[in-house]
């Protein structure tokens, strides 16, 4: 039987070197961040460590997975409810709460964010970290990201109803596929070739997916500052937009768990459940955000965006180490 120990609460409690590393990165965007010719630099840096996290899901998921993951049908139609319906929903229930701390431009950025599409790259990272269904996660944060450059104009007039132009991004599309698919689909037909030194090298590979999160961390955060997030905003207005957020980020991943588990999902559904429907992309996001508000409100109504980024990676980066730690928490529980 096991019994509480204060040594394993503390062990618990301590960051693992991952979520060091990513406060030390925010640290350093903050005092540094990446400007002009360098910031460009770091964009093509960031892009090619993305393209290479897919070439190499691509190259590690048998062409057996990849039709698995894409015929799980209810775990995407719960993806994309929590993505465009659940979130607006609850955007507009904590309306009360945040118009009380917040400005209602800074509110705006808020119901905006609530109508953009999952990300990508950290939710598969993520997904992938944690042990998680890799092949439904690609499934569904691809499709939610792709609808959502349809749909999300939409929703953004639905709820917000002024400040919008209705217009589309052709552009945001075929990034998606340039960065995304077609790595994916090159590592796929590689496969054959260096599947099995990829098996062979998993422990090793696994940087990469953590690198891409850190340099998107990196230059999303350096662009934060940039706009002068430390000096636009009260200290007061700043915690209470990222409690607010965190609000937010705590309902979903709380009702995203609770249905994952009453529909009997296994574990490594849950955590591709978990962690596509509970992310908002910044990379998807500012862009709309250019076309659809004016530039006079557009700081304001991506400030809401650039913290809740950067909270749900922090957030989910402690939940998926917990998660990739299951086997070991089951063995010491069952044998103390």
């Amino acid at each position: 039987m096991s019994s509480f120990s204060p040594g394993a609460l503390l062990r618990n409690l301590k960051p693992d070197n991952f979520t060091i590393a990513l406060l030390v990165t925010v640290a350093l965007a903050s005092l540094l961040p990446c400007s002009g010719t360098t910031a460009v630099v770091f964009g093509h840096v960031t892009t090619v460590a993305i393209g290479l996290l897919f070439f190499l899901h691509g190259a590690k998921l048998s062409r057996e997975a990849v039709v698995a993951g894409a015929l799980h049908w209810r775990l995407h139609l719960l993806v994309l409810a929590s993505t465009f319906i659940l979130f607006p929903l609850l955007g507009l229930a904590l309306r009360p709460l945040a118009l009380t701390f917040l400005t209602p431009e800074l509110y705006m950025g808020i119901l905006f964010l609530c109508a953009l599409p999952s990300t990508v790259q950290s939710s598969i990272a993520m997904t992938a970290m944690a042990r998680g269904n890799i092949p439904a996660a690609i499934c569904s944060a691809s499709a939610s990201n792709f609808i959502g450059i349809f749909l999300a104009p939409i929703l953004v007039g639905l709820l917000v109803a002024k400040g919008a132009e209705s217009k589309s991004s052709v552009d945001a599309v075929l990034s998606i596929v340039m960065q995304l698919l077609l790595p994916f689909l090159a590592g796929q037909f590689l496969r054959r070739w260096i599947g099995r030194w990829v098996d062979r090298h998993k422990a090793t590979l696994k940087y990469v997916d953590q690198g891409s999160i850190l340099l998107v961390v990196y230059t999303a955060f350096s662009e934060a500052v940039n706009e002068g997030i430390w000096h636009t905003l009260s200290v007061e207005t700043l915690v209470a937009l990222g409690l607010i957020s965190l609000l937010l980020l705590g309902l979903v991943l709380a009702i995203s768990t609770f249905v994952s588990r009453r529909l009997g999902f296994s574990k490594e559904d849950e955590i591709a459940m978990v962690f596509c429907a509970s992310k908002k992309s910044l990379a998807s996001g500012v862009p709309m955000a250019k076309v659809l508000f004016s530039t006079r409100s557009l700081g304001m109504v991506i400030l809401p965006l650039m913290l809740f980024h950067q909270i749900q990676l922090m957030v989910c980066a402690v939940i998926a180490q917990k998660y990739a730690r299951r086997d070991e928490e089951v063995a010491v529980s069952k044998y103390g």
